[in-house]
């Protein structure tokens, strides 16, 4: 018989034009990387900044930031605090930010947080770069049902600078995304033979739907002039991302799920309802993704930019004195102290998600060691695009080293974000505008 060859998982096909392709996870790369654990990313955005009073007020111990004791231990600030059972499985980032960020409008730091998009657009008819979590998608789409799950308070993509999603697709363009429990549930959890049966034949008409508009296609093209073969070339891209997601969906119709308790989900919470009793609902859906493997790539977006969406209310829900980006703009110490006293629900929250990561189990270690959670704003204090609050939590299991407040000078985000596709297995050699990865930190693959 031939012998076998063994093949290194960092191997690549390679393309025309000097494009590469990474190939799946294969028997003939070794038990150890075949049966290797499930490496996750979750990304949570809050709008607006964080609270980073100013030194007249005297509420110092209110910063978002922890400070750092002589021996190098970091202490949290009193709106960080319920975090505190966590702090050897997180960090805190300093000194992060994104080039373009100081030379764009100050509102779009949500649309360029995941990306690190260039301040001109990167492609003719395009306005963004693909998105971290999109990056994350595309290498462990071959494992789970869903590449992706993109969920924000207000569902959809907004609009340019006052976006309602923090996700890109590879071409740049904001993909959709649901804020309804109850939606988000069905369409990860639900489904009998009988509609599994009536969903295979639908997808294979969409299939064979799909290949015979891409054959007439490429026959019209030629008859085109440029603008036009450009906007076909557009929507041939979205064809074949189309098709292969229906590939991947009749793939895993009888493939059964992993038997969860789903009963302490409310799914009739919204984001009109009680704050915490919402939020919670999302991230118990998030953590129960992760645990049933549907999914690999999140992004969550908390709030929206300039006082937009339903999530600007949520501080006078909770008994504070204005909204959030009015509270985000306050100068005195009422103000700056109520805005931290948002940021202290927002920790309360992050405990609660971090909780349930932490209560699944994979085959070694828990759902949050093999899960790399980024929390974090697009502003520091409102409009300013440099050293962005940023945690990172989990992945001990990837090898990140945690319990630190680490900083090097002004960084740019893009280098974290490398770093974190490399802790997650990918072998990316750049993201966006990266000249590296961080070294010295948290992060111990480069």
């Amino acid at each position: 018989m031939r012998r076998l060859q063994r093949i290194d998982r960092r191997a690549f096909l390679q393309g025309i034009g000097g494009v590469s392709l990474a190939l799946p996870v294969l028997d003939a790369m070794g038990a150890e990387v075949s049966d290797a654990i499930p490496r996750r990313f979750c990304a949570l955005y809050t709008a607006n900044g964080m609270s980073l009073p100013r030194p007249q007020n005297a509420i110092d111990e209110w910063s978002w930031f922890p400070t750092v004791e002589e021996d190098g231990k970091f202490v949290f600030g009193k709106s960080t605090e319920p975090l505190q059972p966590f702090r050897e499985k997180l960090s805190f980032m300093g000194g992060l930010f994104h080039p373009s960020g100081p030379k764009a409008d100050p509102h779009t730091c949500s649309d360029m947080w995941l990306t690190g998009a260039p301040l001109h657009n990167p492609k003719p008819g395009t306005y963004n770069s693909v998105a971290l979590d999109q990056i994350v998608a595309r290498h462990t789409k071959q494992f789970c049902r869903q590449p992706s799950l993109v969920l924000s308070i207000d569902a959809g993509t907004g609009f340019l600078s006052r976006t309602g999603t923090i996700s890109y697709n590879l071409e740049g363009r904001p993909i959709p995304a649901e804020n309804n429990p109850r939606r988000v549930f069905n369409r990860l959890f639900r489904g009998d033979r009988e509609e599994m049966g009536s969903e295979r034949s639908r997808l294979r008409r969409r299939i064979k739907l799909v290949d015979a508009v891409a054959d007439s296609a490429r026959s019209l093209d030629q008859l085109l002039g440029r603008s036009d073969r450009h906007r076909m070339d557009e929507y041939l891209t979205s064809l074949n991302e189309i098709e292969s997601r229906m590939i991947a969906s009749e793939r895993w119709i009888d493939v059964p799920l992993k038997q969860q308790d789903h009963s302490h989900l409310n799914l009739d919470a919204t984001s009109e309802g009680d704050p915490a009793e919402y939020y919670g609902t999302m991230f118990d859906l998030i953590a129960l993704a992760f645990d049933a493997d549907i999914t690999r790539s999140v992004a969550f977006m908390l709030n929206r930019e300039d006082g937009m969406g339903i999530s600007d209310t949520f501080p006078l829900k909770l008994g504070l004195s204005a909204t959030h980006h009015k509270l985000s703009h306050a100068t005195d110490k009422q103000g700056q102290l109520d805005f931290a006293r948002y940021d202290l629900f927002l920790s309360e929250q992050l405990a609660h998600f971090f909780g349930r990561l932490e209560g699944y189990r994979d085959r070694q270690g828990t759902l949050l060691d093999n899960t790399i959670v980024l929390f974090g704003s697009g502003a520091s204090t409102t409009h300013t695009p440099r050293n962005l609050p940023t945690m990172v939590a989990g992945g001990v299991g990837m090898g990140l080293r945690h319990g630190a407040y680490w900083r090097n000078g002004e960084t740019r985000m893009s280098n974290m974000y490398l770093s974190i596709l490399r802790s997650l297995g990918i072998e990316a050699e750049g993201f966006a505008d990266s000249t590296g990865t961080l070294t010295g930190s948290i992060f111990t693959k480069g």
